[in-house]
């Protein structure tokens, strides 16, 4: 099934469905076929096949009768279990939630997508409540990494299924949240595309939450252009108003401080590399310390992370009561952490966010973009990290570093795959902008890519 459709790029179906070359329905069935038969069964947690069913059906009706919703129609999506879908409770990887009430109302970017005329195969897995940038779920099962050839390794979290659904060839495209890097690692993880929007960009409303000062949302797809697709339709948009870029002339900032400690050598070749030819293509490089990411995690130590207290807000009546002893142990016991954090420290964390998301304004120009290595490091095995807990937690402290500093300064980014590390495995060079500077983001994005990835 290597030239399978479920293999294609959102755009090289498009193509195909409005040509009439290829059948929603056909697509559909393809892609139910290839998710049965997949011998990874912890990507999905549930199949909406009824619905799908009846979304592809209108799609081929709509297209064939040339009244097509647009490029999107009859496109298959998978959501991360954390998106409100009508019919289903929102279980957000966790078993607790198993008899929670059935959503009355798709979540409104499902909704959006469902306007686009997406299908909606199903919900895939994550990190329980996505308190954790591994993807290891002790309860519906951890999907392996599909691009590892030695052992099983991790696929990256919270949005786990959502990355591995993806590179696994079973969908084009997957819908993940981000709020410490939930996005952008498991994409890096798995040599994929992964943009989290600016805080803000998409509507919230449906989707459960973990941190809502730090939440965002994002395409987990095959390339930049898909994701300037699929922002344009969870932003009720009929059709993408983001330009191409020019790499000639494009400023971007390497930073100094903090993201390439510790990495490991065949990451940090491959980021040099893509760097070079991003270089070459014309782009302009320079280097500079940034303290404000040393005072993030200073301030972090200083009063807790921002996460973990509210994490700690959502979740404090489960975690005193006798669901506790149903859910992932290493996600009790980070959550209970935010009951330590003070009203006046995190007030203080408010203050001092703000005063750091200001400065950072001031450090860069207004049409730069930084770029650094996503990760330090490659996927690593998953087993060591089920039996240490020491190392778990060292591992996913090290995992969300980087991307968790996007988050706090209330940015955007996207990791684009730049080469291979240690044991083959992906690496991703992170593209990252100010807040609001999405549709700048992408556009630099779509100039980038090719080069990024060495096409060219």
């Amino acid at each position: 099934m290597s030239a399978a459709n479920t293999r294609k790029s959102v755009a090289q179906l498009s193509a195909l469905l409005q040509s009439g070359a290829l059948d929603p329905q056909a697509l559909l069935d393809e892609t139910f076929d290839a998710i049965r038969a997949h011998p990874d069964q912890a990507i999905f947690v549930s199949l909406t096949e009824e619905r799908a069913a009846e979304e592809a059906k209108a799609a081929s009706v709509r297209i064939r009768e040339g009244r097509s919703l647009g490029f999107l129609d009859g496109i298959p999506v998978a959501w991360k279990d954390l998106f409100g879908i009508r019919g289903l409770p929102t279980t957000a990887g966790s078993v607790v939630l198993k008899d929670a009430a059935p959503e009355e109302h798709d979540a409104d970017v499902v909704a959006a997508g469902a306007a686009a005329g997406m299908v909606g195969v199903g919900r895939v897995n994550m990190s329980e409540f996505a308190f954790s940038g591994l993807g290891i779920n002790p309860h519906y099962g951890t999907p392996h990494n599909p691009a590892s050839t030695d052992v099983p390794r991790l696929p990256g979290g919270s949005s786990s299924g959502s990355a591995v659904a993806v590179a696994a060839g079973l969908v084009p495209v997957a819908i993940g949240t981000d709020t410490g890097g939930s996005i952008r690692i498991p994409a890096a993880f798995n040599g994929i595309i992964g943009y989290k929007a600016t805080r803000g960009r998409y509507s919230m409303k449906g989707v459960f939450p973990l941190a809502k000062s730090l939440d965002s949302l994002g395409p987990l797809c095959r390339t930049v252009q898909d994701a300037v697709w699929i922002d344009a339709a969870m932003r009720g948009r009929t059709a993408p108003d983001v330009e191409r870029g020019s790499i000639k002339g494009l400023s971007l900032v390497v930073p100094e401080t903090v993201v390439f400690d510790g990495i490991e050598d065949g990451v940090l070749a491959a980021f040099e590399a893509a760097l070079e030819r991003l270089a070459r293509a014309g782009a302009t490089v320079r280097r500079q310390a940034f303290p404000i990411f040393s005072e993030v995690f200073a301030l972090t130590q200083q009063h807790g992370p921002m996460v973990t207290a509210e994490a700690f807000a959502v979740h404090r009546h489960r975690l005193a009561g006798p669901e506790a002893d149903r859910m992932d142990r290493r996600v009790v016991a980070r959550a209970r952490l935010g009951a330590n954090i003070t009203m006046t420290g995190y007030i203080d964390l408010l203050n001092g966010r703000e005063k750091l998301i200001a400065a950072m304004a001031a450090s860069v120009g207004a049409n730069e973009i930084l770029a650094f290595p996503t990760l330090p490091h490659v996927a690593p095995p998953i087993g060591p990290l089920i039996e240490d807990d020491a190392l778990f937690v060292s591992t996913n402290a090290k995992t969300l570093r980087n991307t968790l500093i996007g988050n706090f300064l209330d940015g955007c980014g996207i990791s684009i795959p730049c080469g291979a590390g240690d044991a083959g495995m992906p690496a991703g060079l992170l593209l990252s902008g100010l807040p609001n500077a999405d549709d700048h983001l992408l556009s630099v994005g779509l100039a980038a890519e090719a080069v990024v990835r060495g096409e060219h």
